[in-house]
C-alpha cells in the first residue's frame, strides 16, 4: 500500500439509499423484482466504495445474495453499505438491505450482500485505495472476515481459469 495514501474509516464511506417500491418495481407474482433490488444494492455498493476511493469504480464480484423476505410494493427500501475491506485496487462493500412499512414503520430484514469493485483513474486502469482503519472489535472482525472472503473468490477464480496453472 502507497504510505502516502491516507487511511479511512468504514464510516466515512457509509452511505444510505432508499427508495420506495414502485408498481413498475414488480415481478410477475406481484413482489418487487429481485434484479431490480440487485441493481440497488450495487449502485449503494458503489457509492460507498467511490466515497472511500474518490475515485470511479467499477463492480467486478458480487458475493452470493440470498433473498430472506419479498419485498413488497408500496415498502420502502433502505440500502446501508460500507466498506468492509480494501485490497491495492479493489474494495469489498457490505450492503444492507431492510425494508420499512412506511405506515407502521415496522422495519424488516431482508438480506445482507458483499460485492467487490475496483477504483479506476480517468485512463480507466486501476489505482491504489486508501487502507481501512478499523474503529471498533466488528469493523475489525469485519475486515478479517472480508480477508478470508477476498481469497476464497481469489482461489475460486484461478479454480475457474482455463489458462491459470492450478
Amino acid at each position: 500500500m502507497d504510505s502516502s495514501i491516507s487511511g479511512k474509516t468504514s464510516s466515512a464511506s457509509r452511505i444510505t439509499l432508499a427508495q420506495l417500491m414502485q408498481p413498475e418495481h414488480a415481478n410477475n407474482l406481484g413482489n418487487v423484482h429481485g434484479g431490480w433490488i440487485m441493481k440497488l444494492v450495487d449502485e449503494a455498493g458503489a457509492l460507498a466504495c467511490m466515497r472511500h476511493a474518490q475515485q470511479c469504480v467499477v463492480t467486478v464480484a458480487v458475493d452470493q445474495m440470498t433473498f430472506r423476505q419479498p419485498i413488497l410494493i408500496g415498502d420502502l427500501v433502505i440500502l446501508t453499505a460500507e466498506v468492509s475491506y480494501v485490497g491495492t485496487t479493489s474494495m469489498e462493500a457490505e450492503v444492507e438491505v431492510v425494508t420499512e412499512n412506511p405506515i407502521s414503520g415496522q422495519r424488516t430484514y431482508t438480506n445482507t450482500a458483499y460485492l467487490v469493485y475496483v477504483a479506476l483513474d480517468k485512463e480507466g486502469r486501476p489505482v491504489k485505495v486508501p487502507p481501512l482503519l478499523p474503529e471498533t472489535d466488528h469493523e475489525r472482525q469485519r475486515m478479517e472476515d472480508g480477508r478470508a472472503r477476498q481469497a476464497h473468490r481469489l482461489s475460486q477464480s484461478r479454480r475457474s481459469d482455463p489458462n491459470s496453472s492450478a
